[in-house]
């Protein structure tokens, strides 16, 4: 279980970014989280994994507080960042075994779990590679890929379609759900809607660092698109 309780977080040109957060997601749930650029995504997301420190609340993650205890929460969590920065001087394969010693991945479930998501997203005969000779979506790929082998027990992505063909981004929709069924919350944010409604079971909608709208995609959504809630509430003073 993920809990953000309270939490708030002021910059210190005295901006704040996030105001009196409160969230609760379940193991096994796919929660959306949506909002425009500067709406405090980005900064609770950051909060949540223990990059950014915060001056009111607590987050905890399956018990563990992220400020009393950061590296059981880090221990138990992959954040996939909107640009995230990886070695370039290292192939493929090599930060794979890098990201995978680090956690301590046995070696026969390591190679297993790289053989399947690597052939699922068709990067494979890219792996003895340079990173620096990627495109910007086999970068996203080996990211995606370096999470997925870790089997977190919450998955945090910062817009993860961003940069991936189709093929690739329905390939990440059928692991998330995967992923799921076997336990771990899946809590992203994103700008594609669509998606957002189709996949998730509970959403919420941040503005100007509050929480407006939170609940399952049905009571936030009703009878309308996601698309058309998000545009009335942003709409709305």
């Amino acid at each position: 279980m993920l809990e953000i309780k309270n939490v708030s977080k002021t910059y210190d040109n005295g901006k704040r970014a996030a105001q009196h957060i409160n969230l609760q997601i379940d193991d096994g749930e796919i929660f959306a989280f949506i909002g425009h650029n500067g709406a405090g995504k980005t900064t609770t997301i950051k909060c949540v994994v223990g990059l950014l420190d915060f001056e009111e609340g607590e987050i905890l993650i399956n018990g563990y507080s992220i400020k009393k205890d950061p590296i059981a929460c880090k221990k138990i969590t992959a954040y996939i960042p909107d640009n995230p920065d990886i070695y370039e001087s290292l192939t493929g394969i090599q930060y794979l075994n890098f990201i995978a010693d680090i956690y301590d991945i046995p070696k026969q479930t390591r190679h297993e779990d790289i053989a399947k998501y690597a052939n699922d997203f068709e990067l494979t005969k890219n792996l003895g590679d340079l990173i620096s000779s990627y495109s910007h979506g086999m970068k996203q790929k080996l990211v995606l890929i370096s999470a997925f082998i870790r089997h977190p027990k919450l998955l945090i992505l910062d817009e993860p379609f961003v940069g991936l063909d189709p093929k690739a981004a329905f390939a990440v929709k059928q692991i998330m759900k995967e992923m799921c069924e076997n336990g771990t919350i899946v809590f992203f944010s994103t700008h594609v809607l669509e998606v957002a409604e189709k996949l998730c079971s509970r959403v919420a909608i941040i503005k100007r660092g509050e929480i407006i709208a939170n609940g399952t995609m049905e009571e936030v959504k009703g009878d309308k698109s996601l698309e058309e809630v998000f545009l009335e509430l942003e709409n709305h003073a």
